[in-house]
């Protein structure tokens, strides 16, 4: 008999229409929940990098139920992520925080936090505050492709593992589709290598697979698969 592989739990995650006119945990740009003393992140370029999106990460969805996840990525400097590796196979110490060929240093930044209580005084200028809703859904053993967070990553290409420099082997917990457009308000300055002015991408565009530690040895201990 076939084994049947169980799928672990899925959140089809919906993007709304209306911007939001307050502070929400589950948003596109809008005011980030940052746990206190975590500064919001800068680019390599000294920009404040711009919070794509932020939301709570279902209490099912293992080992990160509970947490608050937040994806940063530079408007100004938009590129694909390139893994740097210790000679053991692990991603180099601090690696959220290591160069990115072609750049000197991180673009991007993925956060979970554990405390984030209160939201920032400030509110993302760039990106279009809207409201995010997560909807369980019966995910697939090979992945259904979209916008989710949990279930099985539907990969477009061989499947990509990573060891945390601590040395746990990092767990899938996000999918963001290809091509995937982050509406920026009127006159913003336009993003490199995107299509239009009026949106931003996220790695230029290519499918996200959010890989983390699943010991938490950092907040930032993420890492963005790109692949297309």
């Amino acid at each position: 008999m076939k084994e049947v592989r169980a799928v672990p739990p899925a959140y089809a995650i919906e993007v709304g229409s209306e911007p939001l006119d307050r502070p929400a945990r589950n948003s596109v740009g809008g005011r980030p929940f940052l746990d206190e003393g975590q500064e919001w992140p800068e680019c390599f370029c000294g920009e404040r990098m711009a919070l794509f999106f932020q939301l709570d990460v279902p209490q099912d969805v293992e080992p990160f139920g509970g947490d608050h996840l937040l994806v940063f990525h530079c408007r100004a400097h938009n590129d694909a992520s390139e893994p740097q590796l210790t000679g053991d196979g692990r991603l180099v110490p601090r690696y959220w925080d290591a160069p990115q060929p072609p750049y000197p240093g991180p673009f991007w930044r993925v956060l979970l936090q554990r405390h984030a209580v209160l939201p920032a005084a400030e509110t993302e200028p760039s990106v279009i505050p809207l409201p995010l809703t997560l909807r369980p859904f019966a995910d697939t053993p090979e992945g259904t492709q979209g916008f989710k967070v949990g279930g099985t990553p539907s990969w477009a290409q061989d499947p990509e593992c990573y060891r945390c420099a601590c040395g746990a082997d990092l767990v899938y917990v996000c999918q963001v589709p290809e091509g995937m457009e982050f509406a920026v308000h009127p006159g913003q300055p336009e993003q490199a290598y995107s299509i239009r002015a009026e949106a931003y991408w996220l790695f230029l565009g290519n499918e996200v697979y959010v890989l983390a530690c699943p010991d938490h040895c950092d907040p930032a201990a993420a890492w963005p698969v790109n692949q297309n």
